[in-house]
């Protein structure tokens, strides 16, 4: 499965919001998950039109996930960067059984997505990093690529 970048960094963003105590203005996930500033107010804006973040302008404002983590799958956040399921090109004659594998692929892959929580994202980094609760977003970005790391969930663009 290929991951876009747009997932990439909607996914941390999510996570950042996952972790704060309290709303984030868009210019801090934006430096901390390194995401150029107005490609990261536009993915904000997918989110929230999707009701999976919710927002208030404001100097107390920002951003903020609208149910807890342990109750938005990463297949939610995937379902609304990479829209719409592209249909595969017609498999010729004699590959049309690999159209079935390719089905039960993609289903498997949608199951295992649809059941793992930003909660458990976090959960799971936080016991890499030895943490035991992550308090919030960091003081300083953790490195150039956020909190997914240098390769987003598992690798260059791929889950």
């Amino acid at each position: 499965m290929r991951i876009s970048a747009r997932t990439q960094y909607a996914l941390g963003a999510m996570l950042a919001l996952a972790v704060a105590d309290s709303p984030v203005h868009a210019e801090r996930i934006a430096v901390t998950q390194d995401i150029p500033r107005r490609f990261c107010d536009n993915i904000l804006l997918q989110l929230r039109r999707a009701g999976l973040i919710r927002s208030q302008r404001g100097p107390d404002g920002g951003y903020w996930l609208a149910r807890p983590p342990g109750e938005i799958a990463l297949a939610d956040v995937i379902r609304v960067t990479e829209g719409a399921e592209q249909a595969l090109r017609p498999f010729s004659p004699a590959a049309a059984p690999l159209a079935e594998i390719w089905d039960r692929l993609r289903s498997h892959e949608d199951a295992l997505l649809s059941e793992i929580t930003l909660a458990d994202v976090v959960a799971s980094r936080d016991r890499q990093d030895g943490r035991a609760d992550s308090g919030g977003l960091p003081d300083d970005p953790p490195g150039p690529h956020g909190v997914l790391g240098a390769h987003g969930l598992g690798g260059r663009g791929a889950l």
